[in-house]
């Protein structure tokens, strides 16, 4: 797809690989909304996309919130334009450190599920719909190994990122035909805040930088025209 003017919506665009994504997208021309719950962080994001020469609305958003995902894809419109790209980065990892399913909360896996899962499913319902209109439009949902592989303690995390992964692959066999694409990415190991906050002991010199996944993933991005409908990705990207 075409970057230039496109209007972006990032979740999860306050730090990690949202943020990276919001630098890269906005250096390319897109018109970049980033939402995040955290506002001095986001207004902090924008402000250096601004100072680059790019185009960025801060938006404060709690994804997991049920009643959030209209109201943010509507004022996301109204600042960067039709919504052309959906990127759903915004994650949780729920109880840390990581409990055994034996031992997680209902309450802190539905929020897992809330964040992870009902968040992109909801904001896709609130920007498709238009797309499907236009006629074009991208939804890119950020996946994890740990939707493939059985991590003990990853429970809650795994399951809701193996959802939304099959929540993809379907909202693409119902939306294709209207000539939206939806694809997963799994972007590998990264040097963020949730990898340290899940694995504490790791050493960032072994973990890829979010500004080289995001560079990967734009590539991506651009063909996007050219990828199967809701296919899953995995970032090939080195430490």
């Amino acid at each position: 797809m075409r970057i230039r003017d496109a209007g972006v919506l990032i979740t999860g665009g306050s730090q990690g690989l949202g943020r990276a994504l919001a630098h890269a997208l906005a250096a390319k021309g897109a018109r970049v909304a980033i939402a995040a719950r955290g506002r001095a962080a986001l207004e902090a994001v924008a402000a250096e996309i601004t100072e680059r020469g790019g185009t960025a609305h801060a938006l404060r958003c709690d994804v997991g919130d049920p009643q959030a995902a209209y109201a943010l894809a509507a004022r996301a419109a109204s600042l960067a334009g039709p919504i052309d790209l959906l990127i759903n980065a915004a994650s949780t990892l729920g109880e840390v450190p990581l409990p055994v399913l034996l031992d997680a909360r209902a309450e802190d896996v539905e929020r897992v599920f809330q964040v992870n899962l009902l968040g992109p499913f909801r904001l896709t319902k609130a920007v498709a719909g238009q797309m499907v209109v236009r006629g074009a439009g991208l939804v890119l949902n950020l996946s994890s190994d740990a939707a493939v592989e059985a991590y003990p303690g990853w429970g809650a995390y795994g399951a809701s990122k193996a959802a939304l992964d099959h929540l993809t692959r379907i909202w693409a066999a119902e939306l294709e035909p209207a000539g939206v694409q939806l694809i997963s990415i799994d972007p590998g190991e990264m040097n963020t805040q949730m990898h340290a906050d899940a694995l504490p002991d790791a050493d960032p010199k072994t973990l890829a930088a979010p500004g080289a996944v995001a560079e990967w993933i734009v590539e991506r991005i651009e063909a996007a025209d050219s990828l199967a409908a809701g296919v899953r990705l995995s970032a090939e990207v080195a430490a």
